[in-house]
């Protein structure tokens, strides 16, 4: 399964489309461009860490799944926790802008509106992630609830799960 279509069932999206003022098939087309290197810098970042636990550290430093309900609530999000989550995995703005851009260039979407759903979408994957996270440590335990933290990341990178 596709995290955009994860993300849909959490009610991610819709609550992204009403914060952004656009519709859910727009927060969508966004999400699927932009995701990809939200993930890909998550996975990179994860692996900079010690061993297995390098990643449940990242996003633990990261605001954990809390971030992922400030984007569910209904009061409208502080998205200076997903710039900190961009400035983690992508170093700069500029990237965050480049990223923007190139996700506006194979969608037909407004880059603005790009660069404003960013934040948001790296606070629902980081988030997600985190919690999915927690589950594989309570039902798997140990490091290898760390290990299957890699394998949600990997099969949600490579579209498989």
């Amino acid at each position: 399964m596709q995290i955009t279509d994860l993300l849909a069932q959490t009610g991610g999206l819709e609550s992204i489309a009403r914060e952004l003022g656009v519709d859910t098939q727009q927060a969508q087309t966004g999400a699927a461009a932009l995701l990809p290197a939200i993930l890909g810098g998550l996975q990179k970042q994860g692996q900079g860490g010690s061993g297995l636990g390098g990643l449940g550290d990242l996003l633990g430093r990261l605001g954990g799944g809390g971030l992922m309900d400030q984007v569910l609530a209904p009061e409208p999000t502080d998205v200076s926790q997903g710039n900190q989550v961009l400035g983690q995995i992508f170093g700069s703005k500029d990237v965050s802008r480049e990223v923007a851009q190139e996700a506006a260039g194979h969608t037909g979407l407004d880059p603005s509106l790009l660069k404003k759903m960013l934040p948001l979408l790296a606070m629902l994957a980081t988030g997600y992630l985190a919690k999915q996270g927690g589950e594989a440590m309570r039902s798997g335990g140990g490091l290898g609830g760390l290990g299957g933290l890699g394998n949600v990341l990997g099969g949600l990178l490579g579209g498989k799960r």
